[in-house]
């Protein structure tokens, strides 16, 4: 008799994947967001911005044109999702953009009826919605604007009365890109979460990583220009102020790329071997800000350096990302109470 076979150990079963995580992008621009979270495997089911030059880029890039202004959408047409993202408006509370309003006797911060009060909307959402976590970026001066009133009052609106578990930290970009670029980053969880802020690589990248080898010519500035700039700087220099252009070789690490940067370029200048400095191309500042190659510009230069100015640093929120996905996949539990940084 034939000896019989053993039988043969039952295959494993193959893992199932965790459905993608979905997630809306509020005041998205041209997509920082949206290219970070995807790149980390999530799924974006809806975006929103007011500006139609931005919305054109977004398009572009995603196929897909933004809403326009978040104030005329109904929550309740918007998909629930697990995450929301968001850059609000940063002017109202940035020391430029305060400093520009109080010249001109404008309101700023919450009190900037075009842009302050749009962090409300995220509280509309969020209240409605009750998605799982947030990620909300911002200027660094949101925390202390207002002698820190305007952070007291964001904070009080995520934790205390819509009951999130927030993580505070101010983080700078230059440990990820070649570019000094300080934003605060506000993470909440609807339930306590084991979460922290991505580790900060040791040492980032110079500004050689992102430069074009020829550039045109054109972003070479003319005599007058060059000329201006020097006085104005010297004048300053002379009044003990730290107005000025910036000018950086291929070692360097940049100042921050602002939506100002179309009117002259002067904060972040390339040297060149015999010629006046020139400006950085968009495509430069597209990889400043951490967006790749194939991402597609469309727009105008100056529409371009605006867009840039106002991105989110891509990387940082990869890495931010990173850190909310694995803390959404565990357990929801009870974390050490939350230390401001």
């Amino acid at each position: 008799m034939a000896a019989r076979k053993k039988d043969s150990p039952a295959a494993p079963s193959p893992a199932v994947a965790a459905p993608a995580l979905r997630f809306i992008d509020l005041f998205c621009g041209i997509g920082g967001f949206r290219q970070a979270f995807e790149k980390e495997g999530c799924e974006c089911i809806f975006s929103s911005d007011w500006d139609s030059w931005a919305r054109k880029t977004y398009e572009a890039n995603f196929r897909e044109e933004p809403a326009g202004d978040i104030r005329l959408v109904h929550a309740s047409s918007i998909l629930a999702h697990d995450i929301l993202c968001g850059g609000f408006p940063c002017q109202p509370f940035s020391l430029a953009g305060v400093s520009k309003k109080n010249s001109l006797g404008r309101a700023h911060g919450f009190e900037d009826e075009k842009q302050g009060n749009l962090f409300y909307e995220i509280v509309r959402l969020l209240d409605y919605h009750r998605p799982a976590a947030f990620v909300l970026e911002n200027v660094k001066n949101l925390k202390n604007h207002d002698k820190g009133t305007t952070f007291r009052i964001i904070y009080q609106a995520l934790a205390e009365n819509l009951g999130y578990q927030v993580h505070v930290k101010i983080i700078d970009a230059r440990h990820w890109l070649p570019q000094r670029r300080e934003r605060i980053f506000l993470v909440g969880f609807r339930e306590p979460r084991a979460f922290l802020f991505p580790p900060e690589p040791a040492e980032g990248p110079r500004l050689g990583s992102i430069l074009e080898r020829d550039s045109d010519p054109r972003y070479t500035l003319s005599d007058k220009l060059w000329q201006y700039l020097q006085d104005y700087a010297k004048k300053h220099a002379a009044k003990g102020n730290g107005f000025g252009c910036s000018v950086f070789d291929a070692t360097g690490v940049a100042r921050t790329l602002s939506a100002r940067y179309h009117k002259d370029g002067s904060e972040i200048l390339i040297q060149q071997q015999g010629k006046n400095p020139r400006r950085l191309t968009p495509r430069e500042c597209a990889r400043l800000m951490g967006y790749p190659d194939s991402f597609r510009i469309t727009v105008s230069d100056t529409q371009a350096y605006r867009q840039f100015g106002n991105s989110v640093a891509v990387p940082v929120v990869s890495a931010i990302a990173r850190q909310v996905i694995d803390a959404l996949r565990q357990p929801a539990g009870t974390v050490p109470e939350l230390v401001l940084e």
